[in-house]
């Protein structure tokens, strides 16, 4: 995908190569295919699931039922200037942190604890 998304970078030329063209094959599946966000059912099993790296966090919401864990949503953020800086566990303390305020609303409804 690399190929596809420098050409998304802002002052990148726009070179649409072989490469980029045999890319989408991939993107256009990545789409139409599972996993599909379901709705948010209260009684079930809650997880989430956070990473970062240097530049940016990551966090999935999901929850587990019979037919098995069915995300729910998925959202990233793109470090701050001064986050940059931070330390590989601080940046991980903070996608924590960062999930939490992002779906606490989901998370306080539920009956037992995450």
């Amino acid at each position: 995908m690399s190929a596809l998304t420098s050409l998304l970078k802002k002052d990148s030329p726009f070179i649409f190569n072989e490469e980029a063209l045999s890319q989408l094959p991939i993107l256009k599946g990545t789409f139409t295919t599972s996993p599909i966000l379901s709705h948010f059912h209260p009684p079930l099993q809650t997880i989430v699931e956070t990473d970062a790296s240097d530049y940016a966090l990551g966090a999935v919401l999901s929850q587990v039922n019979d037919a098995g864990k069915n995300p729910i949503a998925f959202d990233s953020h793109k470090l701050l200037p001064a986050e940059l800086n931070y330390e590989i566990h601080d940046k991980e303390l903070l996608g924590i942190v960062w999930a939490l305020k992002l779906w606490g609303a989901f998370l306080l409804a539920l009956s037992d604890s995450f």
